[in-house]
């Protein structure tokens, strides 16, 4: 989910802080992430090693000089692992950065729109927070199977504007799990699969 619109009149909003369990639950799936990019960071420093393994025997050992040419081969591939490692963890940590922005409460409207040409194709429609006067408070763009309907309802609304929608009339809305994640999140699809 990612948003498209946020009115700085929200800022104005009343607002809390993330709960412990709320920030718990984002920080176990950063955790979680960072098990997986433990791969890369392997590779990336053995590939470092490797590389200036090979430039030093170059330097030191007078029947190795010629060595010295694969070295870029094996820096490149440690620059290569040191990019996926970050790939895999940027959006997890925005997501856990994020906590410390606060959550919003509006009493306005929830509108639920249909995809349109700016859409991602695999968008099922839109999800907007919307003030009392029905103007958008902040709008993010909602992926899955289903078309979401054209539909505008009036609520209280938690949401931050990172993650969306958080509850609606004090129910949650499955943004965050009720329950307590696993160690690392790791069995979460499982879990999901059983339900």
């Amino acid at each position: 989910m990612k948003f498209r619109e946020f009115d700085r009149r929200a800022r104005q909003l009343a607002n809390r802080p993330w709960t412990v369990q709320e920030r718990r639950v984002v920080w176990r799936g950063l955790t979680g992430r960072f098990a997986l990019a433990v791969e890369p960071l392997i590779g990336m420093v053995f590939m470092a090693l490797l590389t200036w393994g090979i430039v030093w025997r170059a330097q030191h050992v007078p029947d190795d000089a010629t060595l010295i040419k694969i070295a870029p081969i094996f820096g490149l591939g440690a620059i290569a692992f040191g990019g996926y490692f970050i790939a895999v963890l940027v959006a997890p940590f925005a997501a856990y950065l994020q906590t410390f922005k606060p959550i919003y409460v509006l009493d306005g409207y929830v509108r639920y729109r249909e995809p349109d040409e700016l859409s991602q194709s695999d968008a099922c429609g839109y999800v907007a927070a919307l003030f009392a006067d029905r103007s958008v408070a902040c709008e993010w763009e909602w992926l899955g199977k289903k078309r979401l309907p054209n539909a505008t309802i009036p609520s209280l609304i938690e949401f931050s504007v990172y993650a969306g929608i958080h509850k609606i009339d004090g129910r949650p809305t499955g943004l965050l799990p009720d329950d307590e994640l696993p160690a690392l999140a790791i069995g979460i699809a499982r879990e999901k699969f059983r339900r």
